[in-house]
């Protein structure tokens, strides 16, 4: 697949959107070298779209305006914390990357989880994960403390405040 540049990201309702969301899901995981059998992995992938589905969730999925290729995707889930959510599975696979793609699914999940009344939204991700970590706290994502037990040593945890001015941005 050649580079891509445009594309549009939507919300996944049909079926299509679904099983093309849990293919990069997939990927996602098969890109990260680690087991994610303690996040019960398999599971989340069968119950699809299980936590992310509407009205406390949500599943992103963004396509090429080219040839309707799935190319990147996203998750929300509600956490147990009133108020907080988790942005999960953010996934662009390599031939996607570079433009603007992850802002621009950062940005969209973060307007849903401002529209559904969340206050705060957390993240995991790993140290080897440096673009992503950029990515992140570029928009306003800190370091916090570990808000689940992880078998992953170095498991890096931020959230951002959803809150108006609560990003340090307006």
């Amino acid at each position: 697949m050649s580079r891509q540049t445009s594309f549009h990201i939507s919300t996944v309702r049909s079926p299509d959107d679904l099983a093309a969301t849990i293919v990069l899901f997939t990927a996602y995981a098969h890109s990260l070298g680690i087991d994610l059998s303690f996040q019960d992995f398999s599971t989340e992938m069968s119950s699809m779209p299980g936590k992310y589905a509407p009205p406390r969730g949500e599943l992103l999925l963004a396509r090429s305006t080219l040839d309707t290729s799935p190319i990147g995707c996203v998750g929300l889930r509600p956490l147990t914390s009133e108020g907080c959510c988790e942005m999960k599975r953010l996934y662009i696979p390599p031939e996607g990357r570079g433009v603007g793609m992850g802002k621009a699914l950062v940005d969209a999940i973060t307007e849903v989880a401002v529209r559904l009344g969340y206050q705060e939204m957390r993240l995991d991700t790993l140290p080897k994960m440096t673009e992503a970590i950029s990515l992140y706290r570029k928009n306003g994502f800190v370091d916090i403390e570990p808000y689940y037990d992880t078998p992953i040593p170095g498991t890096i945890f931020l959230a951002r405040d959803l809150r108006k001015g609560g990003d340090g941005n307006d």
